[in-house]
């Protein structure tokens, strides 16, 4: 079977608490981006490429190759197999269901890694899936979600992918009914990378201001005074470029702007498909910014 991965955006992220355990809860809104991208008309504009099939013992194999409980795993990914999610959540699964049928299991890279947009805990997440799936569906919705956390905190909302309110580390996830279909959506990503521990530096956790749940109620061009990342606040003052590309999205017509996740990627939502291209076409010459991608939400 063949599957496209997308990604997400966060619209909204409050950092409301620093846990006993180092972590920090957030508040946030996921959003499923690139949903339009993977199909078998135009599979590679914005998604990545799942394919799990029976295992044919092939010689070169990561992981065992033929036996039952095995797979195979194979990637044109920079990364060595044990440190990509998608070897990790395969791992995870045959520990736990060491019987379940051996499958050959290729991935094919699209989305940039590093940017704040899921792309390898949406990989990851469905892993699990389609390994279920080829297992008679033999995890739970919960099981899955458990697996799932353990490889990334935004890798449980991968399983529901469809909009959600999170809070905890991003796992404690309730659907919202927030629809963005007939906006466009610019995607931007710079030539920086960011590391965790760079946003979290600076980060003062604080108490929400603002119920994420509720943002369908408004109008999408009132959630610039609404919304906020709480990593621009760290991220912003260390990388002034970021801050830039911001003020130039909104420069350009965007209705709302915001940096994703906890970068490097910001992205824009427009009315129209043509005055997203619009926007993009005018940051083209921006030499900060690596690529971007116009996508239908």
């Amino acid at each position: 079977m063949i599957k496209f991965v997308n990604a997400k955006i966060n619209l909204g992220l409050q950092i409301v608490r620093r846990r006993d355990d180092g972590y920090h809860d957030l508040q946030t809104l996921f959003y499923p981006i690139g949903l339009h991208a993977g199909t078998p008309e135009n599979p590679v504009e914005f998604c990545d490429i799942l394919e799990v099939t029976p295992s044919s013992g092939t010689s070169g194999s990561v992981g065992s190759s033929s036996q039952v409980g095995t797979f195979e795993f194979f990637s044109a990914s920079p990364y060595t197999a044990e440190q990509n999610l998608v070897y990790k959540a395969a791992k995870s699964y045959y520990d736990r269901f060491p019987s379940a049928p051996a499958m050959r299991i290729s991935l094919e890279k699209h989305i940039p890694d590093g940017a704040g947009i899921g792309g390898g805990s949406a990989d990851a997440s469905l892993t699990l899936r389609m390994l279920n799936e080829a297992n008679g569906f033999a995890a739970t919705d919960a099981e899955l979600a458990g697996m799932a956390l353990k490889l990334g905190a935004d890798c449980p909302f991968f399983l529901l992918n469809a909009p959600a309110y999170a809070e905890g580390v991003g796992e404690k996830l309730e659907p919202v009914p927030l629809d963005l279909a007939g906006y466009w959506l610019l995607l931007v990503r710079p030539y920086l990378r960011i590391s965790t521990k760079e946003a979290f530096a600076g980060v003062t956790p604080r108490k929400s201001t603002f119920d994420l749940r509720g943002l369908p109620l408004f109008s999408i061009d009132t959630w610039k005074y609404l919304v906020h990342n709480d990593f621009e606040d760290s991220i912003f003052p260390q990388f002034p470029q970021l801050a830039v590309i911001k003020k130039n999205l909104y420069a350009t017509g965007a209705i709302y702007a915001s940096l994703t996740g906890s970068g490097s990627c910001l992205f824009g939502i427009y009315l129209s498909e043509q005055a997203a291209a619009q926007a993009a076409e005018s940051l083209r010459s921006d030499s900060t910014i690596q690529s971007s991608y116009l996508l239908q939400l």
